[in-house]
């Protein structure tokens, strides 16, 4: 059985677990079962659930040294978007190591992560090391989707695995980020809500040649053509407030509060971080209508991306509902609140000190997430989620490039780093 992370990622790597989205997957079970194999090796009974035939998640519980301490969530998912072997420069499915790096659809979505917590818990294995509070892992299926097979569900039908817990780390944050000279770790305490939304306008159908001022696609265009131009106000959380004066105060940049773009326009790369958190968004990403050019059909819908910052919805959602107007009706596809976590914290404390241990210079600052992750399921249970997946990588290395990309790939290097910090982590 594979011991070194980078081993165990690229098996993780080679199980298609390629998630089509609308319940369509080639299935998470044979990456479930390798899991649970390993985790039963290293002395963690593990359990797979199937809410649907291959969907698999497992489940399995560390004990720690004082277990009346609260216990601790380790959250991944097992499964990946789609590949298209024909645009990559290697198979997607291969965990081929070249270069310094590891190729493979998942590398830093996120079965890395994954890979270096089964590397952790063997090294304890191997040396009798136990941590001091229980550590609860959840590896998970249907993240890329809507989490009905994975987190929501495990959520629903099982949440009695999880009592006791008090926080989570899971994906997207403890990274390192090359600006100005400095190494910026963002570690995610904050994610924007996703609610996505449909629009539907009615009117009058009829011929295309004829007169129709009750026309639904018109309508529609109208309402969108408002919802596009309503202006959305910087609106600072404390988590994005906090990312923007300590990036400053690393940076040595002066830092406006009553004039965030020009103050983030200064940040040099690491505007990219924080450039889509300061608003909330709504973006138009379907529209239908119609089935032949010379028929005004009787209905119109759109569908939008709207993502949300903490304290804002019930504001935003007026605004759109005022930009709508009457002849068009709204309903939501999904709704999932913002996510914020403490960053005066212990919690945050520790990743930083663990990140700091390995890397004297790094920059730990806090993080909001422009889009989102199974911490949305597990905040239903009153879990504080943290994105905290360390990784330390290369120069020139486009991170943000990697999750969904073509030739994903993961620095051998910031696998082996990563699972040190994980391990000072996990361990303290």
């Amino acid at each position: 059985m594979a011991e070194d992370v980078v081993d165990l990622c690229a098996a993780l790597l080679r199980f298609d677990t390629t998630n089509h989205g609308r319940g369509e997957s080639a299935g998470e079970r044979e990456a479930a079962e390798f899991v649970a194999a390993h985790l039963d090796a290293v002395g963690v009974p593990a359990t797979v659930l199937e809410p649907a035939p291959r969907r698999g998640n497992v489940l399995a519980r560390v004990p720690g040294t004082e277990p009346d301490l609260p216990a601790l969530l380790v959250q991944a998912h097992l499964d990946v978007v789609p590949a298209d072997a024909a645009e990559w420069s290697v198979p997607p499915f291969a965990g081929v190591e070249h270069d310094g790096y590891l190729w493979g659809r998942g590398a830093v979505d996120m079965k890395d992560m994954i890979a270096m917590v089964l590397a952790v818990l063997g090294g304890w294995s191997r040396e009798g090391r136990r941590p001091r509070r229980d550590i609860v892992l959840a590896f998970v299926a249907d993240e890329e989707d809507r989490g009905e097979f994975g987190a929501h569900w495990l959520v629903d039908h099982h949440a009695d695995f999880f009592a006791g817990c008090t926080t989570a780390i899971g994906e997207s944050g403890g990274f390192s980020y090359p600006v100005g000279g400095h190494r910026v770790y963002p570690v995610g305490t904050a994610e924007r809500g996703t609610s996505h939304l449909r629009l539907t306008a009615t009117g009058r159908a009829g011929h295309g040649s004829r007169r129709n001022d009750d026309n639904a696609v018109a309508k529609l265009l109208a309402a969108l053509a408002r919802v596009a131009a309503i202006e959305h106000p910087v609106r600072l959380t404390p988590t994005v407030r906090a990312f923007v004066e300590r990036v400053g105060a690393a940076l040595d940049v002066p830092v406006d509060l009553a004039d965030v773009d020009a103050t983030i326009a200064r940040f040099g790369p690491a505007a990219r971080l924080v450039e889509n958190t300061v608003r909330n968004s709504v973006t138009p990403t379907v529209l239908r209508a119609g089935y032949k050019v010379n028929v005004i059909p009787g209905s119109a819908t759109a569908d939008l991306d709207v993502r949300t910052l903490p304290g804002t919805v019930d504001d935003l959602l007026a605004s759109i509902d005022a930009a709508l107007g009457p002849d068009v009706r709204r309903e939501f596809l999904a709704d999932e609140p913002p996510v914020q976590a403490p960053i005066d914290s212990p919690w945050f404390d520790a990743m930083a000190a663990a990140l700091r241990a390995e890397d004297p210079g790094a920059v730990v600052v806090p993080y909001c997430l422009g889009g989102g992750t199974d911490a949305k399921a597990f905040t239903r249970l009153g879990i504080d989620c943290y994105g905290f997946a360390p990784l330390s990588l290369p120069p020139g290395y486009d991170y943000r490039a990697m999750p969904h990309g073509v030739d994903e790939r993961v620095p051998v290097e910031g696998l082996r780093f990563g699972t040190r910090v994980l391990d000072r982590f996990l361990s303290s």
